[in-house]
């Protein structure tokens, strides 16, 4: 039996039924796509979440969603869109407790802005922190009280170890890090950011999640792994060294490209 780290892969519930062999073979872990959008969130979502577990009868790898994201950010300044997003994430975990999902991803309020600028402005920096912790203080004790984690993905974050201080600022069993590839490697093409596996270095055994994507270190490419530019001999060596096993997820656009992404990881040797 092989040691390398098994991967899995985020998909919608129509991509669920077209890859579930693949997903089955070896109990890989998944990520839902399918309760990303408000108004699914705000609508009947009682179908799809019968249809998730449906399809995923058997399945006895881990599940987690993608959570709510599209046009907000989780430290605002306006305490009435935190309200708004502070409700929307707890509509992903109403989300979470029916399908039996224990990770959601949420997205980092940290951007390249922040970087050279929350130093510059006194106080900005711990005003972010606490705009955070009122955006998701209701969601971490529901995530808590579910059993489920939400992991804080980098997005713009330039620096890699201030979002796993947000995370520690939580306090809680709820609240860890997750990292997108090529998100980082935008970071260190774009903005002078370090590598990949420094990110994967500065999360240490917060890190529960990694989207995995190849990206040329120009834009959000998500590409099939292989076709872009990240060293993934130094990523998958970070990722040996801890202890806290996170789910290691194929984020691509072309979904049909997914079996492929596994077996170029496991043409490489780091990982099946």
């Amino acid at each position: 039996m092989s040691s390398l780290p098994v991967v899995g892969a985020a998909m919608t519930l129509d991509e669920v039924e077209l890859h579930r062999g693949w997903l089955f073979e070896k109990s890989r872990d998944l990520e839902l796509q399918s309760f990303v959008d408000a108004d699914i969130l705000n609508g009947d979502w009682a179908p799809l979440a019968a249809r998730a577990r449906r399809l995923l009868d058997g399945h006895s790898g881990r599940l987690g969603i993608h959570g709510p994201f599209w046009g907000f950010t989780i430290a605002s300044e306006d305490p009435d869109i935190r309200a708004v997003v502070t409700r929307r994430l707890l509509q992903g975990l109403d989300v979470c407790a029916v399908i039996g999902a224990t990770q959601m991803v949420i997205h980092s309020p940290y951007t390249s802005w922040s970087y050279n600028n929350l130093d510059n402005n006194d106080g900005a920096r711990e005003a972010l922190a606490e705009r955070t912790h009122m955006t998701l203080r209701d969601a971490v004790k529901r995530a808590e009280d579910i059993g489920c984690t939400l992991v804080i993905e980098n997005i713009e974050d330039k620096d890699p170890h201030i979002r796993v201080a947000l995370a520690d600022s939580f306090n809680s069993p709820a609240v860890a890090v997750s990292i997108d590839t090529g998100h980082a490697h935008y970071a260190h093409g774009y903005t002078g950011a370090p590598p990949v596996d420094y990110y994967v270095k500065a999360a240490g055994n917060r890190l529960r999640h990694v989207h995995l994507q190849d990206a040329d270190g120009y834009a959000d490419r998500h590409w099939s792994l292989g076709e872009g530019s990240i060293h993934w001999h130094a990523v998958f060596a970070a990722l040996a060294k801890l202890e806290s096993k996170p789910r290691l997820i194929i984020e691509i656009k072309d979904k049909s490209k997914i079996p492929a992404s596994s077996a170029y990881l496991a043409s490489i040797g780091v990982a099946q």
